[in-house]
């Protein structure tokens, strides 16, 4: 097969924040360059996961390659990467601008710039990416091209004369968005003689083949049956099939600099791939590998225990699977005494985390029993070096703390003027402290600093209901702060349930606490004897309820006689509740610990 000249070549992505129509528009692109046939064209062609399609968002990058005729006359190839826009698959925005020199920014012609818009286009500008502005919907009745389009020169500094008006629901203005593509994105600048250098900026695990390697090539040539070495992993091994996605996987000869395929090379064990690791061939390779991706930090932590004990092997394989395909996860194995074994696992934020525990659900078919999110904390002892801890558990006891510091985040939050009240109550209730407001038209830009732990659960969900829908927002980590915190044990017949601790600002734990002890006593189903639940902060109970026996009517077949008779019955009914307290132990359903996720929700 001949190579491609990267002349003719242009890779691409769209960035966009969710729902302003990336997908719908991918669609289009696809149907105006006939990759897609007319019997396999479906909505949303690439969102390929069950989930994306249930839920209408996009949650992992993928890759579909075109060929456009341009007004020159010449076949391009076009190679576009459709991306999420959820403020939690951030990173896998930033993978995908890696593998391109050109990015499509979508905005919506009805609802104007939005948070994730703005973040989205600044990682293109970092990864110096040309941005094509193009303002999509424009068929809708309430929509404002003219208006959007002076926001995009307002707010982000691109012309208003260069953005594109489309409709990817109707169709309109694809052309103009190809032509576009060509003329102004330039085409990769790799060596196609250099030594050969391929940048993995992702993977996924094939039962069939093994390690499915998404690749950019660099410069250089990738051949079939070509002995290839990865540079940071160390290993070498042979390539045994080479394809091109246009959408689907078809097998190629070679791959050349400025062209995206996939690369399979029989790997079997999943610890041998990192993804942003650059291949390059084991004879006369490249001297140095290609920078590789920053090291992503998870921000949200929860605890992932198989509700069956045997199934700990099958969470351990299917967790390295998925990491795999999505390196932001983070997991190390953990013990609890009321869950026994499983995993801590770290997630770029609560929606990720919600994602993963489904698709471990139903990719690999585990029942799984999730624990309250935290977030990392800074601990500074007395004595000794400040260290991070990702779980409650991990918190040493009061006396040994100087200071606990918790991290910070820089909210940028657009909304409506008519919502702005609700919004600045919602974030001053979250401990917030406004840094600065600006008006855009008939929206607002307020930017806040919020502790992490105040927005992982259901901020997102707070803010939406606030704003009817309208409002939304994105967030960048500014640092560690000390704050007034305490760990909130909770305490079932006596006994500290690990899994439901909590590290809460001082100010509301009591109010924690108390939710916390009622939710629970909704779902402990009742025993022969009263079972007491304790909210706690070190020694001290600030909360507590019980749930009452269930109680035999021993007095049912004691007719008349003297009131000892009923007294006696009684007291040896309540001795035997008493032994029975002593030994008995209380089951805490799954349903308990998501009570603990879902506080507040009444």
């Amino acid at each position: 097969m001949m190579t491609i000249d990267p002349a003719l070549i242009r890779n691409f992505c769209i960035i966009a924040h969710i729902d302003h129509g990336k997908s719908t528009l991918a669609d289009r692109l696809l149907e105006a360059t006939n990759a897609v046939s007319e019997r396999d064209k479906k909505d949303q062609f690439l969102d390929n996961m069950e989930l994306e399609r249930e839920r209408g968002i996009t949650i992992k990058a993928q890759t579909a390659r075109m060929n456009f005729t341009a007004e020159d006359g010449k076949t391009y190839v076009l190679n576009l990467i459709d991306t999420p826009g959820h403020v939690d698959f951030s990173y896998e925005v930033s993978r995908a601008l890696s593998a391109c020199e050109g990015a499509l920014l979508i905005v919506d012609a009805a609802q104007g710039i939005e948070a994730q818009t703005l973040a989205n286009a600044y990682l293109a500008v970092e990864a110096n990416l040309e941005l094509i502005p193009v303002v999509n919907k424009i068929d809708l009745p309430s929509a404002d091209p003219d208006r959007v389009a002076q926001e995009i020169e307002d707010v982000i500094g691109l012309d208003a004369a260069d953005v594109l008006p489309v409709s990817a629901k109707t169709g309109v203005g694809i052309d103009a968005i190809l032509q576009a593509i060509v003329d102004r994105i330039p085409p990769p600048a790799g060596e196609a003689t250099a030594p050969a250098q391929a940048l993995i900026f992702d993977a996924y695990f094939d039962s069939y083949v093994g390690v499915v390697m998404i690749v950019r090539v660099v410069n250089g040539v990738l051949h079939k049956r070509e002995r290839i070495k990865f540079m940071v992993a160390g290993i070498e091994q042979e390539i045994t099939r080479l394809d091109v996605i246009d959408p689907t996987p078809r097998s190629v000869d070679s791959l050349a600099a400025g062209e995206v395929g996939m690369v399979i090379a029989g790997i079997k064990t999943l610890g041998d791939i990192k993804i942003g690791d650059t291949i390059t061939t084991a004879a006369k390779g490249a001297a140095e590998a290609l920078a590789g991706f920053q090291e992503v930090k998870a921000m949200v932590f929860t605890g992932l225990y198989p509700v069956d004990s045997e199934d700990y092997e099958d969470l351990k394989v299917a967790l390295e699977k998925l990491k795999l395909n999505d390196a932001s996860i983070s997991y190390e194995p953990e013990t609890s005494a009321a869950l026994g074994f499983g995993f801590r696992c770290g997630f770029l934020g609560f929606l990720h985390a919600e994602i993963v525990q489904e698709r471990l659900e139903r990719e690999y078919d585990l029942d799984l029993i999730t624990t309250a999110p935290t977030v990392r904390y800074l601990v500074v002892p007395r004595d000794g070096d400040p260290f991070e801890i990702e779980s409650p558990a991990a918190l040493p006891e009061s006396a040994e703390i100087h200071e606990i510091q918790e991290p910070v985040v820089l909210a940028t939050i657009h909304v409506p003027s008519d919502y702005l009240g609700a919004v600045l109550g919602l974030c001053q209730d979250r401990r917030g402290v406004q840094k600065d407001m600006g008006v855009h038209g008939t929206r607002v830009q307020v930017r806040y600093e919020l502790p992490l732990n105040e927005i992982v659960t259901d901020f997102h969900d707070r803010l939406k209901s606030a704003t009817r829908g309208y409002g939304s927002f994105d967030y960048d980590l500014v640092g560690f702060r000390p704050a007034d915190l305490v760990k909130l044990d909770v305490m079932v017949n006596g006994d500290a349930v690990d899994a439901l601790s909590l590290i809460v600002h001082k100010d509301k734990a009591y109010g924690r606490g108390s939710e916390l002890t009622k939710k629970l006593k909704e779902f402990i189903p009742r025993q022969q004897f009263p079972i007491a639940i304790q909210a706690a902060i070190g020694s001290r109970i600030i909360a507590r309820t019980t749930v009452r026996a269930v109680r035999k009517n021993v007095l049912a077949k004691c007719y008349g006689g003297d009131i000892t008779r009923k007294r006696k019955l009684l007291e040896k009914q309540k001795a035997g509740k008493k032994r029975m307290k002593m030994v008995g132990s209380v089951e805490i359903p799954q349903e308990a610990f998501l009570a603990a996720l879902r506080l507040g929700d009444d």
